[in-house]
């Protein structure tokens, strides 16, 4: 895999300054962390997953969890584990005949819905988990959670490494009077298993449902302020320098037409400046599809140290993506941090001369966009995010933020 790979040469060339390095399944586990982006959520039951998968029918595609919880009835379950056997089969198939790579394929992971499930299902898909990246812990809390890592782990001791991605989304997370006890005891218990644990995923979804709440589409996660209360404390448990984990955003749901109450929050100017009418034009395509609440969230997600999102459509993949690629004033930034952090000067002007860069206070921050930049590489001096969505294959997308 690697970002933006569909991509011809000579458009990399213009677009990066330092093109996406590719990842797979083997790469370190600190650069894989990172390398997520937006994860598509398919269900299990889906009927054409390996088919699309092995047509690379969405080329932006780089993470892929399919699912046997939320999105599966009860009484088709039994339906959808055969189901997923039957998409790893084929996979397995292809590379067997070499008319796919083991390279070439997303990192896909499994939703289980229960540690009994998982262990059946370990079973089921035995001569299949090498195509596999890992597991997905829904609901996890510090009892569930021993029961998952333990499975885990002991797959790990007869296979190549899986890794577990845990959700927390249960009601002793959310209730502000348990919280901080169950979030303690689920660190503890994810530090004893920390180098199976590529990402720590956020269910808001479940959260709100605790509530009776859902966001509408023109405001974020960060609007619901019993949402945001606790994501607050996951961040600041689970991302403290020296002891970090990734921490991925909660899933953007929204994908249909709906009347707007507030204005959108792509502004009109920058469009019409750059690409005059027919930007206006895009602008508008990209107001309809609500991309404009994607882009406010998934900003307002690495504001807050997050990295990677949950999405449920492949139209959103692209706007992530680009998002999270590294901007060139942001490297310079960061490369200028990491060298000069043993020299003499505590602070430095930045090279475009916009702001200070101090040495200790900002070299957590520089460690962290240069293992993004490995993965989704660095935009050229005159490129943004408009760039890579300015693509034929998006009907040349155009987007620019508020």
């Amino acid at each position: 895999m690697q970002h933006f790979s569909y991509e011809s040469s000579v458009k990399m060339k213009e677009i990066f300054y330092m093109e996406p390095e590719p990842f797979t399944k083997y790469t370190d586990k600190e650069v894989l962390a990172y390398a997520l982006g937006a994860t598509l959520y398919m269900p299990a039951i889906k009927a054409n997953i390996a088919k699309d998968i092995i047509n690379k029918k969405y080329q932006e595609l780089t993470s892929l969890v399919i699912d046997l919880e939320d999105s599966v009835a009860d009484c088709i379950v039994v339906d959808a584990e055969n189901k997923l056997l039957e998409h790893l089969c084929t996979l397995s198939e292809h590379l067997e005949e070499n008319k796919i790579s083991i390279d070439e394929l997303p990192l896909i992971f499994i939703r289980v819905r229960d540690p009994i499930q998982m262990r059946r299902i370990t079973k089921l898909i035995n001569d299949y988990l090498y195509i596999l990246t890992g597991f997905v812990f829904p609901k996890f809390n510090y009892e569930n959670g021993k029961e998952f890592l333990a499975i885990l782990d002991e797959i790990n001791k007869n296979n190549s490494l899986l890794y577990g991605m845990p959700i927390l989304e249960s009601a002793e997370i959310i209730y502000k009077e348990t919280r901080m006890d169950a979030l303690l005891k689920i660190k503890e218990l994810l530090d004893s298993y920390k180098s199976y644990i590529l990402n720590i995923r956020i269910g808001a979804t479940d959260f709100s449902g605790l509530f009776g709440i859902r966001r509408k589409v023109d405001t974020t996660i960060y609007d619901v302020s019993v949402i945001r209360d606790c994501i607050t404390d996951i961040i600041n448990l689970f991302t403290r320098q020296g002891d970090e984990y990734v921490v991925s955003g909660p899933v953007w749901e929204f994908f249909s037409k709906d009347n707007r109450i507030l204005k959108p929050t792509l502004r009109v100017s920058p469009f019409q400046r750059r690409y005059g009418s027919s930007g206006l034009v895009k602008r508008t395509e990209l107001i309809n599809e609500y991309l404009d609440g994607l882009i406010n969230e998934v900003l307002l997600d690495k504001l807050n140290g997050i990295n990677g999102k949950t999405i449920i459509h492949p139209t959103h993949i692209k706007a992530v993506h680009s998002l999270y690629t590294i901007t060139h004033e942001e490297y310079l930034d960061a490369i200028s941090i990491i060298a000069n952090r043993e020299g003499d000067a505590g602070v430095l002007k930045s090279m475009y001369e916009n702001k200070m860069n101090e040495m200790k206070p900002h070299y957590y921050w520089a460690k962290k966009i240069l293992l993004r930049a490995k993965v989704f590489g660095v935009y050229n001096v005159d490129q943004d995010f408009t760039s890579l969505l300015l693509n034929q294959g998006y009907d040349e997308q155009i987007l620019e933020v508020k």
